[in-house]
């Protein structure tokens, strides 16, 4: 297997990312309108993890950019994170999206001193249930209604860890 490895988002990434995530087999994730909508979220960047409130990174593979995680830090409960992540579907099977929540796990227990990792994931999603399941996640329950993407709520499976 290659070297995984995470760095900060830039916004030189965006046309990556929107490529990735505009590919029809991202059932599961909301897209990007637009190739500037994806650069002005990625603008956002340095104020979210001024202000705490979320740590994205891009995932390398063999410095590649190959997807895309972060955390995002609850506004009410601020020892609790929600981990993401989504790699392009060329590198699917690999372990990446593994590797990489293993390296957010590191981030977010140890850099960013959280007690709390949760998994939110559409229960159809069988490749990120492996992925929470393989890192040792606990499946905690179903929340009704949870994820919007593409005009529609969606329930969540929630997986947790903590440290």
């Amino acid at each position: 297997m290659g070297r995984v490895t995470l760095r900060l988002q830039r916004v030189s990434d965006a046309k990556r990312f929107y490529n990735i995530l505009t590919n029809d087999c991202f059932t599961y994730f909301a897209r990007p309108k637009s190739l500037e909508a994806q650069k002005r979220y990625l603008r956002k960047n340095a104020r979210w993890r001024r202000e705490n409130h979320r740590h994205n990174f891009t995932i390398l593979y063999d410095e590649k950019v190959v997807g895309g995680c972060g955390i995002k830090i609850d506004a009410h409960r601020r020892h609790i994170g929600e981990a993401g992540y989504f790699v392009d579907e060329r590198y699917w099977g690999k372990g990446i999206a593994t590797q990489a929540l293993r390296l957010l796990e590191e981030i977010g227990f140890r850099t960013l001193g959280l007690v709390r990792l949760e998994i939110a994931t559409n229960p159809k999603n069988t490749a990120s249930i492996h992925v929470a399941r393989k890192r040792g996640f606990k499946k905690e329950g179903l929340l009704r209604k949870k994820l919007h993407c593409r005009g529609r709520y969606e329930d969540a499976l929630i997986f947790g860890k903590t440290r």
